[in-house]
């Protein structure tokens, strides 16, 4: 399953990284944070922390708002 990375500009395009490859980061971690693109959809990031829990880890999810429109927030994974 791919899924997008937080953009670092809102003129730029996300990047698609794989679930396995997110996990390889978590390797020898006590916790990492993952910013996420608000175009993936919930099911894709629920997906995601159902496959993270699998491994025994903890996850804790929300929705970031960076400005005053509706459609400006991110997703935001803390592994613990």
């Amino acid at each position: 399953m791919n899924i997008l990375l937080a953009r670092e500009e809102l003129d730029q395009n996300p990047k698609k990284v794989t679930v396995e490859s997110l996990k390889k980061q978590l390797d020898h971690k006590t916790d990492k944070l993952f910013y996420f693109d608000k175009n993936n959809t919930h099911k894709q990031i629920m997906d995601l922390i159902e496959s993270i829990e699998k491994d025994n880890y903890t996850v804790h999810f929300r929705e970031i708002k960076y400005g005053l429109e509706e459609e400006d927030y991110m997703y935001e994974l803390h592994v613990l």
